[in-house]
């Protein structure tokens, strides 16, 4: 199973140890898409202050935010999983996972990046800001800069299991699933139902998929199909409604519904 998770605005402030080594980083594919993306992000805030934090949408306040990103490649850097701190990651907790639990989610877990394309958790970055939307000069805009290394690393992470895709709707057009990886996907809807009535929910969007992917990583399911996925969250008291694709080769829908907040 191969579980795609966005990233969160939320950061940690520091990095712990050595600095970046790109050539580390996992899937190798988008090694030279991660080069060309760090360069144009260092080469950008090096320059002109205000022409970065326009191209980076960053208010007054992040302005320190242009600074630290020309500091990059000689930061202290830490673990993509300890680097995130959003609702989303607060709620998976992966940091008092027990260590059968954290095995799986080092092997299962991808976080999307509009600079460093996907990282495992155990992947070691620097602390950063720039965002899938942002358009970087001699880049362009980095859902589109990503898209062909995607296309021939995400399958190969994929393999033959099930791809469970919680990714937020920026991240989605850098990496779209086909043929087969798509027929294995799933995607999630968080709906709150209340008083007959069910409505799409934002935040607590983000607090119930980190709650279903700690589930999963506790429980050590293994589903290899959107189906065998359902019966999971089933097993695990989640309310799941499911939408099989109108054609073959479509990645199924599934409702998780939940009447608390």
């Amino acid at each position: 199973m191969l579980i795609l998770l966005p990233p969160s605005e939320g950061k940690a402030d520091t990095g712990s140890g050595k600095p970046l080594d790109l050539a580390r980083l996992s899937l190798p594919a988008l090694h030279p898409a991660r080069e060309q993306a760090l360069d144009a992000l260092v080469a950008l805030c090096a320059g002109d202050a205000d022409t970065a934090a326009d191209t980076l949408g960053l208010s007054p306040g992040l302005r320190g935010e242009i600074t630290r990103n020309t500091q990059l490649r000689t930061a202290k850097a830490l673990p993509a999983g300890s680097l995130y701190t959003g609702v989303l990651y607060d709620n998976l907790g992966l940091a008092d996972l027990p260590a059968p639990a954290k095995t799986r989610a080092k092997r299962t877990l991808l976080i999307f990046s509009g600079l460093w394309g996907t990282l495992r958790i155990d992947d070691r970055v620097p602390p950063y800001r720039c965002a899938m939307g942002v358009r970087l000069p001699g880049v362009g805009l980095l859902s589109t800069h990503w898209r062909d290394a995607m296309a021939q690393a995400l399958p190969e992470a994929a393999g033959t299991g099930l791809v469970l895709d919680l990714r937020s709707s920026m991240y989605t057009p850098a990496w779209t699933p086909r043929g087969d990886v798509a027929a294995r996907t799933a995607t999630v809807r968080v709906l709150h139902e209340r008083n007959g009535a069910r409505t799409v929910v934002s935040h607590f969007n983000k607090a119930t998929k980190g709650r279903l992917v700690r589930d999963l990583l506790l429980d050590g399911a293994n589903p290899r199909t959107p189906a065998e996925l359902v019966t999971a969250l089933r097993d695990l008291k989640h309310t799941v409604e499911e939408l099989p694709p109108a054609r073959p080769g479509r990645p199924w829908q599934l409702d998780i519904v939940v009447t608390e907040l």
